[in-house]
């Protein structure tokens, strides 16, 4: 997702002079030939997250469309007073691409995880949340973004399915609605095998979507980040399921994470099958 994060931003930058870049050193290097063919544009203020969005809003408020990137937990968490008055306060739009996701460098340690940023950003309220399931879904939200002045948030991850699918698609039919949000979606279809249940995928968390013969059924929602964080988005008899609240204090990998926090097939299925 990150290469393909990079090759269309790229594009994008040589393709229309409104939009700009700003990173924070995070993959300077990828972005090398777009810093040399648009030094106006695209810029590298180094190890400051928040000047970061401070320079954003400033862009957007001369009219550019900015992209800012960084890891989630620098993107979101450590910069977020500055996404609250510089844009949100501001009224200015950018787009947000962060990588790292809740814990795909788990070995770096808690201060490179982010399972609470999606969740930080409701608090806020007006962003939409793209949240991509697999490498060929980012090209299309990132152009998407491009044409509009919206706040939007681009979640990237190592974790992602085998395929790609549209926003909304429905993989199989039954009683219980499960939604599964980006790369949760290949575990969920293998957890959910043989169970009763529909399963709607989901690559746009926010604004907050369901059909309205399926919002009021019996649900369970499995994210990638924090647990219940779309709980207030449902009605009804409902299940969320997500990254805990406790710290995992063994690095590991990703994979032992997921696991971890029962986000694994096996995990999903004990969940699930508990609930019907």
């Amino acid at each position: 997702m990150r290469e393909a994060f990079v090759a269309t931003t790229t594009a994008i930058l040589d393709e229309d002079p409104r939009t700009a870049l700003v990173i924070a050193d995070i993959s300077g290097d990828a972005f090398a030939t777009a810093l040399r063919d648009h030094p106006d544009r695209v810029f590298n203020v180094g190890i400051r997250e928040q000047l970061m969005a401070g320079v954003g809003g400033g862009l957007a408020l001369t009219g550019m469309r900015p992209f800012l990137h960084s890891y989630a937990p620098f993107l979101i968490d450590r910069a977020y007073e500055q996404i609250k008055l510089d844009l949100g306060h501001q009224d200015a739009g950018a787009v947000l691409v962060s990588i790292g996701a809740s814990f795909d460098a788990a070995a770096e340690g808690y201060t490179h995880q982010s399972p609470g940023d999606v969740a930080l950003l409701d608090t806020l309220g007006g962003w939409t949340v793209h949240v991509p399931g697999h490498r060929d879904e980012v090209p299309g939200l990132l152009r998407a973004a491009a044409r509009h002045d919206d706040r939007v948030y681009v979640r990237l991850s190592a974790q992602e399915n085998r395929r790609a699918y549209a926003n909304g698609s429905v993989l199989k039919r039954g009683k219980t609605l499960v939604v599964a949000v980006g790369p949760m979606l290949d575990p969920v279809l293998e957890a959910t095998e043989g169970l009763d249940v529909t399963v709607l995928y989901t690559n746009t968390p926010r604004p907050w979507s369901i059909d309205s013969d399926l919002k009021n059924r019996e649900i369970v929602v499995v994210e990638p980040y924090l647990a219940g964080t779309s709980a207030r988005e449902t009605n009804g008899r409902s299940l969320h399921l997500g990254v805990g609240a406790a710290e995992v204090r063994r690095y590991g990998t990703w994979r032992d994470h997921a696991r971890e926090h029962g986000l694994d097939p096996a995990g999903l299925r004990r969940s699930i099958t508990e609930f019907l």
